[in-house]
Parts: structure tokens; sequence; C-alpha cells
């Protein structure tokens, strides 16, 4: 007997443990899918990861936009008017009021600082907003405001971990990854789950749009602004599509006959990926030319800006709903950084001129094409900030700014079922605790998967002998904010 037969000998059994191995796996799958312990699948399925897939019932939403303000933008310049903070301007707040606070960098001795900014009220709902944010009024009775979120953690990182993965512990799947393992896609040419970016960079980085321990295929792809949306995309000199898509097809089937032997999923996420780019050198380009929008959406959105950032930022708005136009499943913008302990009064006027513009325009726009009622938009960060003021350079007294505040703070939603014109929650004077309905970022969660057409309970992925899913072993959905 030479190696070769002993080659065979070994198939055969590799072939009747997997037969055994396979019949037992399918059966488990059909137990776990009658009760609806999985994400609903199709035959495609089997040979495209990111083939659409059915919710555990019919949805709101069939998209998301998440606008995440990275660093925490604060609630009494924006969201939360306190008009009771003028009564204890300058002043320390009583021990008992501050016994129990997080917080990260100031004591609790430190003063309270009135905002400097007024609210004033918008649309037909009368929603007060602040005079920094007019665009914003303007689509008022589109938003869900919530004035009673909450987390758990009151530093950068560990907040953004548990805003998008549901725990303060690294490797877990980020939100937009769980909508692309439970929807999949319905682009054939742009990746399910892409990432655009704006200012200085987030604390999270790749971990606010990790796979975690899911399969590759569905963590998420950061894009460009201008140029090639990726890099590389293009082809180099002298390599023709023809010959690229000739070296593809050798590669598919070098992986696919590996795959067959082991099993591996990232071999499957591996070649997934590589037909996807091919397919995206046709699209990506298109993606990013704007010459057949309008005048007017263009001016509407402020991308011929002189303002680098607000040109970046506007050109992220629209490029959110020229993906979601293409089936891309979650889009998450990055926006950074709001993180400000000092110099508030100078940096909320600028940053606001800056994002409020094209913030208003994507609703707008979403709404003229009769995409808002099925894109869901999130707009946050991943806490709010103190009413005590922190200032770093005692020596200048422009300097001042807030600290971090996990307790009580703002978001909005806007389109994918949610309540338009509505305020949710409630905060006491100084919006150091919430008084009415509180919403944790597990209910956030939740709810945001509820839009998606899945009970979050039960949209789970087994890993090292547990199911996980995103609200991790808590949240609910806020009925409140449904439409």
């Amino acid at each position: 007997m030479d190696w070769r037969d002993h080659k065979q000998i070994q198939s055969r059994r590799d072939f009747l443990n997997n037969c055994a191995n396979g019949i037992g796996a399918v059966a488990l799958a059909d137990l776990f899918a009658a009760d609806g312990l999985t994400a609903a699948t199709d035959a495609l399925s089997t040979e495209n990861p990111l083939a659409p897939r059915k919710p555990h019932f019919a949805p709101k939403a069939k998209s998301v936009i998440y606008m995440f303000m990275e660093g925490g933008p604060s609630q009494f310049e924006l969201f939360d008017p306190k008009p009771a903070l003028e009564k204890y301007d300058g002043e320390p707040l009583p021990p008992s009021m501050t016994k129990d606070l997080k917080l990260a960098f100031i004591k609790p001795t430190a003063k309270v600082m009135a905002s400097p900014f007024r609210f004033r009220r918008y649309g037909q709902s009368g929603m007060e907003l602040s005079e920094l944010c007019p665009h914003l009024g303007s689509v008022a009775d589109d938003i869900t405001l919530v004035r009673s979120m909450h987390t758990d953690a009151f530093n950068h990182h560990p907040g953004q971990l548990l805003l998008f993965t549901g725990s303060i512990q690294f490797g877990r799947p980020t939100m937009g990854a769980w909508a692309l393992y439970g929807l999949g896609s319905e682009s054939q040419h742009l990746p399910g789950f892409v990432v655009l970016s704006s200012g200085n960079g987030t604390s999270g980085g790749a971990t606010n749009f990790s796979n975690g321990f899911l399969p590759s295929h569905y963590q998420g792809t950061v894009f460009r602004n201008q140029g090639d949306p990726i890099l590389y995309l293009s082809n180099p000199a002298g390599v023709s599509r023809e010959s690229q898509q000739a070296t593809l097809d050798v590669v598919r089937d070098l992986n696919t006959e590996r795959y067959e032997t082991t099993g591996d999923r990232e071999i499957a996420s591996r070649i997934a990926s590589y037909e996807l780019a091919f397919r995206m050198q046709t699209e990506g380009p298109d993606l990013m030319d704007f010459s057949n929008e309008s005048e007017a959406t263009l001016a509407m959105y402020g991308i011929n800006s002189g303002n680098e950032h607000r040109r970046q930022f506007a050109t992220n708005c629209l490029l959110a709903r020229r993906m979601v136009e293409r089936g891309v499943r979650f889009v998450l913008m990055m926006d950074a950084s709001w993180d400000d302990h000092t110099y508030l009064k100078r940096k909320m006027p600028k940053r606001l001129d800056e994002v409020d513009q094209p913030t208003a325009a994507l609703i707008k726009d979403l709404k003229q094409r009769g995409l808002l009622d099925e894109t869901l938009v999130v707009w946050g960060g991943e806490f709010g900030r103190t009413p005590m003021v922190e200032i770093r350079k005692p020596e200048e007294a422009a300097n001042a700014g807030r600290d971090h505040h996990p307790d009580a703070f703002s978001m909005w939603m806007a389109g994918g079922g949610m309540k338009g014109g509505y305020v949710h929650g409630k905060t006491d004077d100084l919006c150091l605790h919430i008084d009415e309905d509180p919403v944790h970022v597990h209910d956030l969660q939740a709810t945001l998967l509820h839009t998606l057409g899945f009970d979050h309970q039960k949209l789970t992925y087994k890993h090292q002998g547990r199911d996980y899913r995103l609200t991790d072993v808590a949240g609910n959905v806020i009925e409140k904010l449904l439409a």
C-alpha cells in the first residue's frame, strides 16, 4: 500500500465522520430554527454568507445610519434645558447630591456651570432644542428625543464598547455586525456594514465596528470619503479586469478546496471578501461620484463648504444616504471629538456650525426620497456631561468645560418606525439623575434590533459553549419610542 491508497482510506473515514456530524448538525439547526433561536437562512446563504435573510417578524427599518458623536456631546448645551443651573452657577452642590456620582476627572466639590446658550421651541411639537442647532430644529417633528439615557461606564473606551457590543469586555461583535448577521445585505456590490469617519479619531477605534467572534465577513468596512473609497481598490497599471478575474477564479478554487476539507468559516469569509472587492471596483467609483446629484442637494448638505470638517461630515452624510439606497444594511458614521473638557463655550458653536446643517439635510433627503420610514437614524455619544465645571487651566476663565456623566444624557433617533416629534424621559433639575422613563444602552440596542424585525433575546450566536447576544443578559424594547 502506497501513500495514495492510505490517503483514499483516510478520505473514506473522513467522509463517514463528516456525514454523521453533518446529519446531527442539520437536525440540531432545524430544532433551533423551529424555536426561533437562530437567524433565518435560505439556500443562497450557503454560497453567499451575506445573502438577505428574513428577520423574526416584519421590520419597520431595513437599514441603520448610526451617527456616533464620539466623546459625549453635552446635553446641557444641546438637548436638555436646565434653567435651574443658573441658581447654582458658580457654587458647589451639597454633598448629598453628588455622593454617588461617577466622575472621571473632577471632584464632587466642583462648581456648577450654567449653560451659556439658550433653548428654543421648534416644529409643531414644540420640541425644545438648543439655539445652536436650528437646522435640526427644522426637522424636530421627525425626531424622537430621548433625554433619559444612561450607561454603566464613565470612560470613553469602556463606554463605547458597552454601547456598540453590549459589554465592556473586548472581543464581542458590534451592533452593525449583529445587524448584518441577522439580516444579511441587499447590496451585491458594496459591503453590508460600512464605516465613515470624520474628525480626529475615536477612543474605541476598530472595536466599534469589529465582528468579534462572528465570522469576519460581518465586520465593518472602513470607507474613505474621497478618491477610491478603499485603498488599492483600483487595479495597478497593466492589470486588466479579465486577468484579475482569472486570478480570482484560481484563488477561489483553491480556497473552496480548502474550505471543503476544513469547514473553516473564515475561508468562506475570505472567498466572499475577494469576490465583493472585485464587484466593488465597478460600484465604488460610482458611489463617490456626486455629479448626478442636483446642485440643490449638494447645497442642502453643504458639500462645497470651505470648512474642511463640515465638508467631510457633509460628504459622509450624503454617502450614507447613497449607501442605504444601494442596499447597505448598516452605516456607522464616527465623528470625533465631542470630549469637551475645555473651552466648551468656544467649541460647541463651531462644532454645531459644522454638523447641524448636514445632519438635518440627511433627514430631509431620506424623507423626500421615501427612505426615512425604512431607515433608522441614530445620533448620540457614549455618555453625557456633568453640570459641574471642569477647569484644567485656572488662569484662563474661557478654559471651562464639563466632565463625563454616564447617569443621565440625551440621544435622538429618526425614521425606522420611531415616533416623530416625541420627547421621552425626564431628568432632575440639574440632570444628575433620571426622574422618568430611563433608557439604558441595552434598551437602546433591544429597540434598535426590534425595528429591524428581531427579538433581541433570540438573535444569538453560540461561542465557546454559550449563546451570546448584543444585549448581553439585559435590555428591553422601549415601546413608547415606537410609532
